[in-house]
Parts: structure tokens; sequence; C-alpha cells
């Protein structure tokens, strides 16, 4: 990477952003490559880091990142061991430390994987990822073989061996019996007055007493230490002298044992130095892989769409490093219908942050990360973006502004061609404005003659003209609002912006007869195009407040369409109820009558015997078949009343719901 780019990669702010990428790390290793991540130029290869990237992103969005605490780097000691070294707890813990973060990871990824037939978002997502993940080994039997060993850097465990179990119960025999004799010896009155203190002690790791340099004579043993004063000598009693020895051999045979152990963790740990570097190397790879991840949820950001075709499309960019509730999100586009922009406005208006915007969104997703930005943007991947932002005045090398920023214009032109993407803030500054924008329409001329895609920040009215009048060059504006003096910060595409130099100094309590005198000193011709475009400014608030009055009647129209749906779903839901309830109704009218007219049969039928009964008896046979006959009638009527009842149901009277707004005579619903 040539040193323009970098210098470049400097001016856009990119290696903020990667130290913000880099706090998302965990490892030291991933971090440290965090910081040194440089954008990609290979279309597949940076299409590769953003499908990493959102696979990272989506398993964060279920189950949070894996932990990748304990991964330290292992290779010094892993070489070490390979050449017969043996290594230190502290080497031999951190190996462990590898050994299970890989195991974890591993599990992490198989718990997902075998969840995601449910996660419709994780189908297609963590395939990219699948290779990493499988390629962890792990080795359970060292990792807990390890830390069975080793309880912290200081510490063996009794469990590392049968031997070393041994040899620590008999050292605690040794001391207890230490002990036992010098605690008799300081319980004793007879030496009440020997000892300076009734305490037991150590010196050269022996057990020993305090005496008094006078009756040192009163306590047979060996002296190994004398105070600063000389009036206290620390002496080890005779009788205790067998029991330190012993001790002092236990210790020794200690020593060797664990380092006997320690010999033999390090060679487990040579044996499997590959996959042990391996898990590491893949750790901290997945390490980077998150924290991209990471830090797209902490910008709200996402993936762009990659074009191969030079077109750059963003909508509702946002400038990472600015405060996302106050920064003002910009629509920004090229390579499509124009190859060179043309953004003008005031000073403070935002023309370098929009240029600074569009360079960083574009190696922010050479690096595989995800930019702050709507949906379905659109970013060409550039081999190069150079960029001249900035005054690069240098005393030392007794440059002014223009000369500096001509040198670094000229280095740009030598590493141009239809691969880059080119940004000028104030082209042509800094000298002569009649000479200064001559050049700067100049360079715009032999950029897009090498077929590079160029974006340019100007106050000269002879560029915008330039974009006005040539193919392929559009004039874009930051948008300011001269009643507030303040910018909105808004970039509009398709028009030139204005200085505003002299509606700014008059709100701001410059004499009016200054401003006259001003405005009298501009030419003709300078005059009729600020006037120009103000008028076309003028027209574009008028265009986008009729624009945006449309909208809102769009949205309301839209608003009492659904009203109005909803209005009528709940009268057929109301009918369909009233319809339920009646034909309800019906069956139980209906069966009542069927009851009625079966117990009517049945009395008929009893009549019917009686008759037979007394037939022969009583001449009025005639009249009692006329009042049957007259009864089965009656009983018929109320059978097809009731089936008519059935067919057509009464709907009950049901409220009918109220609109959820009152309606006008002339309103109309649009559904």
């Amino acid at each position: 990477m040539s040193d323009l780019t970098e210098k470049s990669i400097r001016t856009l702010e990119l290696p903020k952003i990667l130290e913000l990428l880099s706090e998302k790390a965990v490892c030291s290793e991933a971090k440290e490559r965090c910081l040194n991540t440089r954008p990609e130029a290979e279309f597949m290869e940076v299409q590769r880091l953003l499908d990493e990237t959102d696979a990272a992103r989506a398993m964060i969005g279920i189950r949070g990142a894996p932990s990748f605490s304990g991964v330290k780097p292992v290779a010094e000691s892993l070489e070490r061991a390979h050449r017969g070294g043996s290594l230190n707890t502290r080497e031999l813990l951190i190996i462990s430390g590898v050994l299970t973060a890989a195991r974890r990871t591993r599990e992490y990824y198989d718990d997902a994987d075998g969840r995601k037939n449910n996660l419709n978002n994780l189908n297609n997502l963590t395939g990219i990822l699948a290779p990493i993940f499988s390629g962890l080994k792990g080795n359970r039997f060292l990792e807990e073989k390890i830390k069975r060993c080793i309880i912290d850097e200081d510490t063996i465990a009794d469990a590392a061996s049968p031997e070393l179990a041994d040899i620590r119960r008999h050292m605690r025999q040794a001391q207890s019996k230490s002990r036992q004799i010098l605690q008799k010896i300081i319980s004793s009155r007879s030496y009440e007055n020997v000892l300076r203190e009734a305490i037991i002690t150590q010196r050269d790791g022996r057990f020993v007493v305090p005496v008094k340099a006078e009756y040192k004579s009163a306590l047979p043993g060996l002296t190994h230490d004398i105070s600063a004063s000389g009036a206290t000598v620390f002496i080890e009693p005779m009788g205790v002298v067998q029991a330190n020895n012993e001790l002092i051999e236990l210790q020794s045979k200690e020593k060797k044992e664990i380092d006997r152990i320690l010999a033999e963790l390090s060679a487990d740990a040579a044996d499997h130095r590959r996959d042990i570097q391996d898990d590491y190397n893949i750790l901290v790879r997945l390490d980077m892989i998150f924290a991209r991840g990471e830090l797209s949820y902490s910008f709200n950001a996402i993936r762009p769409v990659l074009r191969r075709d030079g077109v750059i499309n963003l909508k509702k960019a946002r400038h990472p490093l600015l405060n996302p509730d106050k920064a003002v999100p910009i629509d920004i586009s090229l390579g499509e219908n124009f190859d060179t922009l043309v953004i003008t406005g005031p000073n403070t208006g935002g023309k370098t942050v929009s240029l600074k915007t569009l360079g960083l969104l574009i190696l922010m997703t050479r690096c595989g990360l995800h930019i702050p930005a709507g949906d379905q943007s659109e970013i060409a991947i550039f081999e190069r973006v150079l960029a001249d932002i900035g005054d690069e005045q240098s005393i030392e090398q007794n440059l002014s502004t223009f000369s500096a920023h001509m040198s670094n214009i000229i280095d740009i032109l030598k590493e141009t061609d239809s691969q880059s993407l080119l940004l000028f803030d104030e082209l042509g500054a800094g000298t002569d404005p009649i000479e200064g924008a001559a050049l700067a329409i100049a360079i715009i001329q032999r950029v897009r003659e090498l077929g590079a895609k160029t974006a340019a920040t100007t106050h000269y009215a002879e560029l915008k003209t330039f974009a006005m009048l040539t193919p392929g060059v559009e004039n874009a504006s930051c948008e300011f609002d001269v009643e507030t003096l303040a910018p909105t910060y808004r970039l509009v595409i398709g028009i030139p912006g204005k200085s505003n130099a002299f509606a700014i100094a008059r709100r701001l309590g410059l004499p009016e007869d200054l401003i006259e005198q001003a405005q009298a000193n501009m030419s003709g011709e300078n005059l009729r195009f600020e006037d120009i475009l103000t008028q076309l400014e003028q027209k574009r608030q008028l265009l986008e407040k009729r624009d945006l009055e449309s909208g809102r009647l769009y949205q309301q129209r839209e608003e009492d369409a659904r009203k109005a749906r909803e209005f009528r779903e709940q009268m057929e839901k109301a009918r369909d109820r009233a319809k339920s309830r009646g034909e309800a109704d019906a069956k139980r009218i209906l069966k009542e009558a069927r009851d009625a007219a079966s117990q009517v049969f049945a009395e008929l039928d009893n009549l019917r015997k009686k008759q037979q009964e007394i037939i022969l008896k009583n001449q009025d046979y005639i009249t009692n078949t006329e009042d049957i006959n007259n009864a089965r009638v009656k009983i018929r009527s109320e059978l097809n009343k009731a089936r008519d009842a059935l067919t057509r149901p009464e709907i009950a009277a049901e409220p009918i719901p109220k609109p959820s707004r009152e309606s006008t005579r002339n309103e109309r619903f649009y559904i």
C-alpha cells in the first residue's frame, strides 16, 4: 500500500474507526490486528469479509458473542517445549486457557448449529463461519490434566502425581514433629527468660526460635541468624535439627517431582503444538470477526450492496464518529448518471463532512465493516480512495496552503486510474480565484479523462457553471438556513449552493451600506448568476414543501382508507354475529316446536284409541274427527312457521360500531 494511500486513510479518519473496532475485541493479538486492518481491494475478498460480519452479527443477536477470554499467545512457549524445554506454570496455564476457549467456542457453534433450523435468519448466514468453527480441535484431556496439576501460578496440586502427594504427606509429618518440639520449648517455664519472644519462625527454610544473645548457650543448637542490633540470635534447637534435615530433604524431592511434572506437561503440549497453535490462530480470527459484528450493533449499521461498476448510492448515511442523535443523515450518489460531483455551499455547512463520510464509508466497507446508512445503500469497490482534505500548510517545508494542496494533488494524479475515487476539498483554493478556478476545472477534466470518479468541494462560481454545462458533472449543495444562520447539513444533489456571504453578514449586523457597496463591486454576470441560484433555491424549497404536503396528504388518505376498512370489517363482523345469534334462536324455536308437536301427536294417538272405544256409543264421531283434523292443521302451521324462522332468521338488533372519527358530508373513503 502506497504512502499516499496511507495518508488518505489517516485523512479520512479510518484509524479512529479501527480503534473502536479494537475495543470490541478481547484478546491482545486480535486487538492489534484490528488496529492494523487495511482496506481490501478485491471484490470477492470484501464480499467474504462482509459475509463473516453478517454471520457474526446474526449469531450475536441470537446467542451473544462467544467468550474469548484466556486467549493469549502460545507460539514461543510451544516452540520452546518442542525443543525440549520445560514450561513454567504460567505458560502451561495459558495453554490450558487456549484449549478451554477452543472447546467452549466450538460448543457455542455446535449449539447454534443445532438450533439454527428453527431460526430462519441463521440458516444462510452461519454457513460462512462453519469451516472456521469446525477447524477448532481442542484437547480436553490435556486441558483438564493441566488444570488438575496446576492450581495457580504458584501452586502445584497434591493430585498432580501420587509421588508428590506422598512427599507432601511426609513433609507435613516432619513439620508437625518440628513444631511439637519447638512448642514444648517456647511453652516451658525453663526457657521463659532465655527466649526473646515465645514464637516459632524460620531462617533458611529451617524452624528456629529467637533467643537473647546473652543466653544463647542456655539453649543448645545451631545458630542461623543474628538480628541487626545483635541482641537476638535465631537458634535451631538440637532436638529439631533431625526433623528439619528430613524436611529439607523432602523439599528437595518435592522440587524434583514438580520439575518432572512440568516437564511431562510441557512434552504433552509439544506433542500437540500444531493443533494448539491452530486453535489459537482460529480464536484470534473469530475474535476479530465478532468484534466487527459488535461494532455493527453499536453503530446501528447495515451491510451495503456491493457494486462492480463504480456506482455509489448512499441513503441516510451518517459519519460514524459524529453523535448519531445529532448528525444529519445525507443522501449521496455518484457514478451512475455522473462521474463527478461538485459540492458547494457556505463554510461550516457540511461540505467537508460529506466528503469524509463518502470516503470513510467506502474504506469501512473494504475492511469488512457494516456502515451507518439506510437499507439498500450501494457502494462500489475502488482499488484506491485518494483524498486531499484539510489545510496541510508546512512551516518546515516552507509550503503555503496552496503549495501543499498542489503537491498532494500532483501525487494523486500520478496514481489515478479508472479504479480510483478522488476526494478534493476546496479544489484550487489558496490562490488567485480566477487562476484557482481555472486550475480546478483543468484538474477535474484530467481525472475524468483518466476514468476516475471524483467528488470535490468549492466556492468558485466558475466550477458551479462548469458542472451545470458539462455532461457527466453534477452540482450538489449543502443546505443553509439564512433565517437562523445555521446549516441544515443536508446535501442536495442537482442544484449548486450559495456561499450566502451577504446574507450572513447582514444577519450578523454588518452595515447595509457596506453590503450594498460589496454587491455593487460584483460583476453583473456574477450578480445574475447569484440571482439565478437564489431563484433555483426558492423553487427547490417550494417544490420540497409541496412534496412534503403531498406526502402528508397521501399519508392522510391512506390512514382514512385504513380506518374505513376497519369500520367495514367491524360492520361485517357485527352482521355475522347477529346472523349467528338469529340462527341459534331459530334452531331453538324449531326444537321447541318439534317437542310440542311430538307431545300433541302423542295426545292425538290417545284420543284415537278412546275414539275407537266409544265410536259405537257416541254419534259425535264426525265432530271429534273434525276437531282432530283442526288440531293437526294447527300443529303443521306451527311447524312451518318454525321452519321459516330457521331459513329466514330475523337478525337481532346489534349496535353499529361508532366510526373512529367524525365524517363530513364531502368526505370519501378510499377502500
